[in-house]
């Protein structure tokens, strides 16, 4: 399997894990950067689709580890480090969200980390429900994940 099958494999698993209940879904070491890119880089694309090419307004909810919805300034380190990126992928800086992960890997804890990646698959797992209810289009991996 070549790197690019296997990031998008294990992103779907935890997708899979998180839809299934899983707080704190496993993903490989390895692939915990790749695959934090691609749900952000796919988030960013879900978001471009919802907000009709820029011309309708998309709220972004930030949420803590048990699921409650927090205000982006009282956020966890890593919750704000996932604005960001996903911000700089918005904005076609797919560069610079690259290197707010680098920097999270190269800094944070694991536990930071983890919660990283949670807040990717949360935000993935929610714009794909919002893009399905308004028949926008989802990138396949995502929907076959999440069926």
């Amino acid at each position: 399997m070549d790197r690019e099958s296997r990031v998008v494999t294990a992103a779907q698993a935890a997708l899979m894990a998180m839809q299934s209940g899983v707080a704190e879904p496993g993903v490989p070491e390895e692939d915990a950067r790749d695959v934090m890119s691609l749900l952000f880089h796919e988030c960013s694309a879900m978001v471009a689709t919802l907000g009709s090419g820029g011309t309708a307004p998309v709220k972004m909810q930030v949420f803590d580890n048990a699921g409650n919805e927090v205000p982006i300034d009282e956020a966890d380190p890593p919750v704000r480090t996932a604005v960001r990126v996903l911000l700089a992928e918005v904005h076609g800086d797919s560069e610079a969200a690259r290197t707010h992960i680098e920097i999270a890997l190269a800094n944070a804890a694991p536990e930071e980390m983890d919660t990283l990646m949670v807040q990717a698959l949360r935000w993935t797992m929610r714009l794909s429900d919002e893009c399905h209810s308004r028949d926008l289009p989802v990138t396949d991996w995502i929907t076959e994940a999440l069926s």
